[in-house]
């Protein structure tokens, strides 16, 4: 009996790719694009940081500095940090941790594409024609009546990329509530699993307050309709609940699929059962829950009245227990672990310290009194990458690794994969932290000149962003050369227990050469009560294929 094809030879020409319906392979286009993001948004925080190195306006103009950091937040938060884990590894991965053949809405997966490339030219439109100067937030009165730039463009790209969000977390929840392989309970489902869940919820029920939200933008700055503008009546404060409302949210949109990942990474390289998976389960829903009533600790100094502001400063202390939570269940999972450090366990270990670090300024910033001295400064520029880009681009990165062998058949060069995950610890440390320091010192953000005396904290940042930059381009060129050269990958080259890993690599059209069923729970790597031993065998996978 011949077997399948692997999913990359069902088809090689240009038209085969961009009218698929494999959730595999949509996985890649939508890793190609973010990856294309990525570099644009990651050459203007370049140029920003050159322009940084010195007190004075020595690189760029004031409105060509003040687009630049307009560029980097719009293009990373929405159209890499965003879709990144959910639509990549998400995307490839969901079906086949569950035991099902495709998503729910094949056809909406690849149309959740096009929406999202569509929003990203727009944006890069925006770009070529001038440029726009309102920040990624674009904060009224400002983005409807003042700004000279091209807002609505941007404005339009961001509201076309959140309908690729929403058809995105429509299909994950039909995919889990309706194609899970017999035996695949709710509680035996793996943590990713259960946070792409969780995301999804919050693409769902956060994404359309923004649609709408950026949609009153364009038609007051459109059609000169008085929404937020105080001169006619209108409200600017509105628009912050709104904005941030999602926004908030999003940041865990961001993290949620980061945890996911690492709680897969910890329990394999460890080789432990996860400690407390019922509690991980309802952190991750915790998270998501509260994370939808903190919005209002961005507004402290936005005139909101003192017994608001405690409120969300208390909710604001609240979601950080279940985040809590989740670092103490992962040290748990590590402790008397047989704990290899490859290279995507390294990246994981990165996740945690950079998380960890992230979670703990942000209990600064949800006290009012500290949230005030430093509002708008480099601290709360510090803490926002800390946990979006520190933390989240680490365990992407270690899932991109964790996952390669199966992805592609090929493996890559573990040593310069080590060298990378160190190096990115390292860089991002040496850009970020100095930022702190800056920031509680009184060096407001946004500012392209500044006093002599923070020199210091921005030289240590911009050489801290060329070490980083390098950890970021190393992946892209020994995983292309893996492509190219890297040997074939076995079926299952961590020995981990998932579905994922029951089936080739890479895997066939229709995802497994059977039907798969699942007859315990994830993460069997040793009995239950019994910690590992050196070289105790493995326990079976999860589930077997009938």
């Amino acid at each position: 009996m011949r077997l399948p094809v692997s999913y990359l030879a069902d088809g090689h020409s240009v038209r085969s790719w961009l009218l698929t319906i494999d959730h595999k392979r949509i996985a890649i286009l939508y890793a190609i694009t973010i990856t294309l993001f990525f570099f644009i948004g990651g050459a203007a925080a370049t140029l920003v940081r050159l322009e940084l190195a010195t007190p004075e306006a020595d690189v760029l103009r004031a409105d060509t500095y003040n687009k630049l950091f307009t560029l980097h937040g719009v293009v990373m938060v929405w159209f890499f940090l965003i879709p990144s884990i959910p639509n990549t590894l998400g995307n490839f991965l969901l079906p086949l941790m569950i035991g099902a053949r495709d998503v729910a809405f094949p056809k909406l997966n690849l149309v959740s594409w096009y929406l999202n490339v569509g929003g990203g030219l727009l944006a890069v439109a925006a770009l070529i024609l001038g440029g726009v100067d309102t920040g990624w937030t674009f904060y009224v009165p400002y983005s409807t009546v003042f700004s000279n730039t091209w807002v609505s463009l941007t404005v339009l790209g961001v509201f076309t990329t959140g309908f690729s969000s929403i058809a995105t977390g429509v299909n994950f929840i039909g995919t889990i509530h309706l194609l899970r392989a017999p035996g695949m309970t709710w509680f035996r489902l793996p943590l990713f699993v259960w946070a792409m869940y969780t995301t999804s919820l919050m693409f769902v029920l956060a994404t359309p307050v923004l649609a709408v939200t950026l949609l009153l933008v364009f038609a007051e700055r459109t059609f000169g309709l008085p929404i937020f503008d105080p001169a006619r009546g209108g409200d600017p404060i509105l628009f912050q609940h709104l904005f941030w409302f999602y926004s908030h949210p999003a940041v865990y949109i961001m993290v949620l699929p980061a945890m996911g990942v690492v709680s897969e990474l910890i329990t394999c390289f460890a080789r432990r059962k996860v400690f407390g998976y019922t509690f991980m389960v309802y952190a991750l829903v915790a998270i998501a829950v509260i994370g939808f009533f903190t919005w209002g600790h961005h507004m402290f100094t936005s005139g909101m009245s003192p017994y608001a502001a405690l409120v969300f400063s208390f909710l604001s202390f609240i979601v950080a227990v279940p985040s809590a939570i989740k670092v103490f269940n992962w040290t748990g999972t590590l402790y008397r672990g047989q704990v290899g450090f490859e290279s995507p366990m390294l990246y994981a270990l990165g996740f945690v310290g950079l998380f960890t670090l992230g979670g703990l300024t942000g209990l600064f910033l949800a006290s009012i009194p500290i949230d005030v001295h430093v509002q708008d400064t480099y601290f709360v520029v510090a803490h926002f990458h800390y946990i979006m880009v520190g933390a989240s681009v680490s365990a992407y990165f270690g899932g991109l690794h964790f996952w390669w062998p199966k992805i592609t058949g090929r493996t890559y060069p573990e040593t310069w994969a080590r060298f990378a995950a160190i190096l990115m610890f390292f860089g991002f440390n040496l850009t970020f932290f100095p930022q702190f320091i800056a920031g509680y010192l009184g060096m407001p953000r946004r500012y392209h000149v500044y006093p002599p005396e923070f020199q210091i904290w921005n030289v240590l940042s911009s050489a801290g962003a060329a070490v980083l930059a390098a950890a970021y381009l190393m992946p892209l060129g020994y995983l292309t050369w893996s492509l190219l050269f890297g040997e074939r990958a076995t079926n299952n080259p961590w020995d981990a227990s998932g579905l994922e890993w029951r089936t080739s690599s890479p895997p066939p059209r229709q995802n497994f050469f059977g039907s798969p069923r699942v007859q315990g729970g994830p993460y069997n790597y040793h009995p239950e009560g019994v910690a590992p031993v050196h070289d105790q065998p493995r326990l079976p996978s999860q589930g077997s294929l009938t």
